[in-house]
Formats: C-alpha cells, sequence, structure tokens
C-alpha cells in the first residue's frame, strides 16, 4: 500500500514517500482501525501527523463504523451481525430469521442498518447473496443520508471507481445476474436507483471491498465498504504495510492486481522483476537444467494440492508424510527462498507443531524464517508471524536459547505491523517475558531447567497450537474468487 502525494501534503512531506510503518484495519466490535506508525518525525511533522489522523477520524483512534459491513456468509450464523464476535449462543432476529446479534444491545444497535433489510427478506422469503445484501445495505443509508459526504468520510462512496467498464464478458454477466436478483429484492416502497447506479454500486463492492478480520487478525469474519481507505494506492514496494500480505512473483501479483483493480502495475519491482530470482530461487552447485525444474515445479504444485486436501480432511499424519517427500524431493533443485519449498515448510512445520512433535517442527519452522528473511523487509507482517511460529515451536521444544530470540524478533517486528495494543502482540509479550526468566534459569543451571521443565511438562500436557486452520490467514482486500 502507498500514500500517495495528495495525503503526503497534508503531512508536510511533498516529495518523498512520508515514512509511515503501518496500515491496519481490523475488526474491533465491529468497526475498523486504522494504526498508523511513523517511522521518524520532526515535532512539526507529528504535529501535522495528528491533523492527519483528525482527517481519518472515521477510521481512527477509538475507531468508527464502517460505511456498511456485512458477515461472510459461512459465517452469519456464528458470528454478531453487529460486533461481529463469534458466540455460542447468538439470539436470532425474530421478524427475518436471518440476522443473529450476541444480545439486546447489538440488536439496537444494528436496527437502524437492519430495519429495511428485515422486512425486504421476509418479503424476498430468503437472504440474498452477500454482494446483493451489502449493496441493498449501501442504498438504504444513501436514501437515508443522501449521495455526499457522510461524517468523517474524505470521499463519499458515489466518487469510489466501479471499474464496470473494464469488466470481461464473464463478469458483465454475473453483473447483470446480481442487478436483476437486486430488483427482485428490493422493496418496491424504498427509492428506486437507475440500473446503472445500482451497476456502479455492485462494481465499488467488487474492487473497494474490504475483508474484516477477528481481533486476532486470524479469521476472516466479514466484508465492508471503507471510502477513506480508497485514498491508500497500491505499491508493490510500500511505504506502509498490510497484515498478511503475503509475497509472491511479480507475474502473479500483476495477474491478481488486474484482476481485482483493473490497472497494469509499472512499478520498478513489478517491472525489473526484483526478488523473483529469489521467489524462484534453485540451486547454484550444481545447478539443475532448466526442464528438471520444470518438472520439480509442477511435482511441487500437484504435491501442494495433495498436502491441501489432507489438511482439509485431517487427515495430518499424511500431511507430514507428503510434505517430508515433497521436501526431499526439492532439496538438491529449489532454493530456501523458493516459494514451494516456504509455503511446504510452512505447513508441515504447523501440522508437527499440532501434533507436538516439535523438535522436527522447529527444524523446518527455523528453514522457513531463514527463507523469509532474505525475501522480505525486517518490518514485514507475514515475516514477523512466521518468526513468532517458529519461536513458539522452539521453544516448546526446549531451545530456550533460540527460541527466546526468536520471540523477541517477532515481538519488534509486530509492534510495527500490528500496534501494542493488539492481541497477538500483547500474547508476545507475555512470553518474552517469560522466556526471559527461563532463559535465566537456563543460563544459572542448564541441567536444573530441563528438570524442571520436564515435571511442569508431565503434570500438565503442553498445548501449542490449534488444529491447523481450514482456511488461510485473511487477505485485507476482500478477494473476488
Amino acid at each position: 500500500m502507498y500514500l500517495g502525494p495528495e495525503i503526503l501534503e497534508v503531512l508536510g512531506n511533498r516529495e518523498q514517500p512520508y515514512p509511515v510503518k503501518n496500515i491496519r484495519p481490523s475488526c474491533r466490535n465491529g468497526r475498523i482501525q486504522l494504526c498508523i506508525s511513523v517511522l521518524e518525525a520532526t515535532k512539526f511533522k507529528m504535529e501535522k501527523l495528528h491533523f492527519f489522523e483528525s482527517l481519518f477520524e472515521g477510521i481512527t483512534g477509538q475507531g468508527a463504523h464502517s460505511f456498511i459491513r456485512n458477515p461472510l456468509p459461512n459465517l452469519v450464523n456464528f458470528v454478531c451481525h453487529t460486533c461481529f464476535k463469534r458466540q455460542e449462543k447468538l439470539h436470532r432476529c425474530g421478524q427475518c430469521k436471518f440476522a443473529h446479534y450476541c444480545d439486546r444491545t447489538c440488536q439496537k444497535d444494528a436496527w437502524l442498518n437492519h430495519k429495511n433489510e428485515c422486512s425486504a427478506i421476509k418479503r424476498y422469503g430468503k437472504a440474498p447473496n452477500e454482494n446483493i445484501r451489502l449493496a441493498a445495505r449501501i442504498m438504504w443509508r444513501v436514501e437515508r443520508e443522501g449521495t455526499g459526504l457522510t461524517e468523517g468520510c474524505l470521499v463519499s462512496v458515489d466518487e469510489l471507481q466501479n471499474h464496470v467498464e473494464h469488466f470481461g464478458e464473464e463478469e458483465q454477466q454475473e453483473l447483470r445476474v446480481d442487478v436483476d436478483t437486486f430488483l427482485k429484492y428490493w422493496p418496491p416502497q424504498s427509492q428506486q436507483f437507475s440500473v446503472q447506479y445500482i451497476s456502479h454500486i455492485f462494481g465499488v463492492i467488487n474492487c473497494n471491498g474490504f475483508t474484516l478480520s477477528d481481533q486476532r487478525g486470524l479469521q476472516a469474519v466479514g466484508v465492508g465498504i471503507f471510502p477513506n481507505l480508497g485514498l491508500v494506492n497500491h505499491d508493490c514496494w510500500p511505504n506502509c504495510t498490510v497484515i498478511f500480505n503475503n509475497g509472491n512473483v511479480s507475474e502473479e501479483r500483476k495477474r491478481q492486481l488486474k484482476k481485482q483493480y483493473y490497472f497494469d502495475c509499472t512499478c520498478e519491482h513489478c517491472q525489473k522483476g526484483l526478488k523473483d530470482d529469489l521467489f524462484l530461487g534453485v540451486k547454484e552447485d550444481p545447478k539443475p537444467s532448466k526442464e528438471v525444474v520444470k518438472e520439480m515445479i509442477q511435482f511441487s504444485k500437484d504435491t501442494l494440492e495433495k498436502i491441501d486436501k489432507a489438511r482439509l480432511e485431517g487427515l495430518y499424519h499424511e500431511v507430514v508424510k507428503l510434505c517430508r517427500e515433497c521436501l526431499e524431493k526439492q532439496e538438491p533443485v529449489f532454493a530456501d527462498t523458493n516459494l514451494y519449498t516456504l509455503r511446504t515448510l510452512s505447513m508441515v512445520s504447523e501440522v508437527l507443531s499440532y501434533l507436538q512433535a516439535f523438535e522436527e517442527a522447529a527444524h523446518y519452522a527455523r528453514r522457513m524464517v531463514d527463507g523469509y528473511m532474505k525475501l522480505f523487509h525486517p518490518n514485514n507482517a507475514q515475516l514477523g508471524m512466521a518468526v513468532m511460529r517458529a519461536g513458539l515451536t522452539n521453544w516448546h521444544a526446549g531451545n530456550i536459547e533460540v527460541g527466546h530470540g526468536m520471540i523477541c524478533k517477532a515481538y519488534a517486528i509486530l509492534l510495527v505491523t500490528h500496534g501494542p495494543s493488539h492481541p497477538i502482540t500483547k500474547d508476545l509479550e507475555a512470553m518474552r517475558v517469560q522466556t526471559e526468566m527461563e532463559l535465566r534459569m537456563f543460563r544459572q543451571n542448564e541441567f536444573m531447567y530441563h528438570k524442571m521443565r520436564e515435571a511442569a511438562l508431565n503434570n500438565q500436557p503442553m498445548q501449542v497450537m490449534a488444529e491447523p486452520s481450514n482456511e488461510p490467514a485473511p487477505a485485507l482486500f476482500h478477494k473476488k474468487q
């Protein structure tokens, strides 16, 4: 992501990208928070920054509501439609039987946006798909408040790009189906909008939707429209970082950007393919032939598909077996920075940690981190999460010195990418204190440390990792499938 000149001008730095560490939207109590950390700032620039934050008041500080948001289809019965918290027992709306809430307070807070939706669902007979529901909720708000700027917004929904004119034939067909379904769902007593405007709203959702994650940033729970974040643009070498900005080769990045946002990235990294040699790295001595590399790439793709299938079915020992076989065959061909090797290392270390085979998991985790360190910026969020996992795994494997060092490094990175108040950062701080205490004990009496650790494990079996998730970590932007 990139802060453009129109925003940087506010910060008193018109020529060079302002050194912003982090822009991080996260859903907290149904709100989005934009966290901004400055790398270097004089007193003057800090004053400018406070002014900048006041401009973004709708999404900073205490965190104001999004323009409109919806829970994801697979979670409509499991998360509160107001605060987006997952609850075992939710209260269902007695009228539409669709919306779910924590309690009366959440239901009352949602009523302004749910009132029209409630009657529309009853009239239509069922809840339509997420895009139609989101479009309808946007237009009910427009009906109430008009199309101008709403409180806390720097840009209106009408001013957001829709890129409908760039849709391919398949996308145009999907749009026509959505518009037709929308017109059947939209109540006749509500304000009637033109087909052109309805298409605009669907286009806005398509390329301006942000994924909402839970408080720990580990699961996608919804999608929303946040007009102010539309002012932040993509950059392959950004001056701000986004959580879970997964690395990839330039051609794959360009393909996804073209598909999602309808532009061809011409930055230096994409034009010159910077880092591509590392992402597709191969051994140098002896260097494998192009044919061998091609065959290994295809083998890796096929094996990763098998691994994903076994993981989804909960066959974790099969996952480990496939990963070991894959890594063994990749070893003489791929470098440790190769994206196929890194994906395999990530999966096997996670699953082995879940199976509590910590020694082997720690070995693979260290290899994974070594690869990431060569690929990513020192304050990259993905690197921070990988180092955290590796540190935790080494800690539980009894490698207290390595584990403590990695946990400290992860904590330093996540202070930048997630901020000090994020639950993961707070957990890491507690781990850092605990491992520091254990490390002092280890250095004073190594034998006694291991005896005490063994006794503690015998009294209370260690649970390190949750069951490997069937879903990838949520991306910031709501991607088209």
